[in-house]
């Protein structure tokens, strides 16, 4: 359970925003998102699979900028 304690003088909005903040990193929403409907095992599989499949393409452009970066920076010397 998140407790947020609050002393007499402190903003209440200061309050919400610290506990939005330790929801945020509690992941609590993506919790929350992940079980409000069911999602058959199959799904998962596939959604994981497309997932991993995004991540290896935003690697894979990171890798080629960051080598690019050094190639230019190579050149300019």
């Amino acid at each position: 359970m998140i407790t947020i304690n609050i002393g007499p003088k402190q903003d209440p909005k200061r309050a919400i925003q610290k506990l939005k903040n330790k929801v945020i990193a509690e992941e609590l929403f993506v919790e929350l998102k992940r079980r409000k409907h069911y999602l058959k095992p199959s799904a998962k599989k596939k959604l994981k699979k497309e997932e991993a499949a995004k991540q290896r393409i935003k690697d894979r452009n990171k890798a080629l900028r960051r080598a690019e970066q050094q190639y230019n920076e190579t050149i300019s010397r």
